[in-house]
């Protein structure tokens, strides 16, 4: 069966996101609605006016509940009431370098809030698939040339990485301990790596300054141009949590566990090769090596394998980096010169689903 018959799925489903005004989450939830879905998203307010959230209007598309998935009864009583047939789980602090700054709030959100995610799927009654997103940050970063696979050691030196290899031990505690007695409910972990596309405006992510400062007319600065990341659209990684949940909905125990959703290999660049992209698409823009030093430690060389996904799920990447950098450029462009957001991220999604040939 091809991807997009999967999808069918999720037509007149209730669907739970959390984490919903934000960039993947935006795209999660539109995509969802898009098929036939009744999406309910519980997320903290957006803090941008021009977020993807935002510019979508998606509030008039969807149920939206602003929420801290830190309170864990507002959560419960909230997912209780939608009783929701699959749960996406996105609700994070995203940031490595404002887990810095903030180390309690990313332990309190990434960790403690996502228990209150478990806590609340263990009791809801027609939940049938669980997807627990997390971050290929999750796993020790050893710094070594070649990819992690689901079963190497978890851990993290910065507290946002720790943050998520917690969360995955507090998942994996729940799957043994109570998810894999319930007969049909399907529970998975899943790990991306850095995604981009349109509507991302967040700090300190390289693609959202690269496009403040052009829009501006300013050099753009680039404080670690030697960092390698597996560069990938964000309808990547969305599309391999879309069919886990569809095949965890009618397979529940031979979909469990982690999963990795990452780019081909030709995608994994350097994070000046990807400014440079970024500048040659845009049509204009220089590019400054900012020398600063004494900055927070990030990982210079960080990708995943995604044999697993490829050969269990039937899941591999469609966009290579290329396409990714022409969807991403495209979208800004397009939007910033009076574009709609919606009618463009729509049709994104479209063409991605095109490039599935059932």
């Amino acid at each position: 069966m091809g991807m997009n018959k999967y999808l069918q799925i999720f037509h007149g489903k209730r669907v739970f996101v959390t984490g919903h005004t934000g960039f993947k989450g935006s795209w999660l939830a539109l995509w969802l609605k898009e098929l036939g879905a009744e999406v309910m998203g519980y997320a903290l307010p957006s803090k941008l006016p021009n977020d993807h959230f935002n510019l979508l209007g998606l509030r008039k598309y969807i149920q939206h509940v602003e929420g801290d998935i830190r309170d864990g009864e507002n959560l419960s009583r909230v997912c209780l009431e939608f009783n929701p047939e699959f749960i996406f789980h996105l609700a994070a602090q995203a940031l490595v370098r404002y887990s810095y700054e903030d180390p309690k709030s990313t332990f309190d959100t990434n960790v403690l809030g996502s228990v209150n995610v478990l806590e609340t799927a263990r009791i809801l009654p027609s939940l049938k698939a669980l997807v627990f997103i997390t971050s290929d940050k999750c796993y020790k970063n050893k710094e070594w040339a070649w990819g992690y696979r689901e079963n190497d050691q978890l851990g993290g030196r910065d507290p946002y990485s720790a943050s998520k290899a917690a969360a995955e031990l507090a998942f994996a505690a729940y799957q043994d301990s109570f998810f894999c007695k319930q007969s049909e409910l399907g529970a998975a972990s899943a790990r991306a790596g850095n995604v981009i596309g349109g509507g991302d405006w967040a700090v300190d992510r390289i693609v959202p300054d690269c496009i403040q400062a052009l829009r501006e007319g300013k050099p753009i600065l680039v404080r670690n141009p030697n960092a390698t990341r597996p560069w990938q659209h964000v309808l990547e990684p969305l599309s391999g949590y879309l069919l886990l949940a569809a095949k965890l909905a009618q397979e529940p125990k031979c979909y469990g566990g982690s999963w990795n959703f990452g780019p081909s290999g030709n995608a994994i660049r350097t994070v000046e090769d990807l400014t440079r992209s970024i500048i040659q698409r845009w049509g204009s823009g220089e590019l400054i090596i900012d020398a600063t030093t004494n900055l927070p430690h990030e990982a210079r060389l960080l990708h995943l394998y995604i044999d697993k996904a490829s050969q269990l799920l039937g899941w591999y990447p469609r966009w290579n980096f290329e396409h990714t950098l022409d969807y991403t450029v495209h979208w800004y462009k397009s939007v910033l010169f009076g574009g709609s957001a919606y009618d463009i991220s729509r049709l994104q999604i479209k063409q991605y689903m095109e490039s599935y040939h059932d």
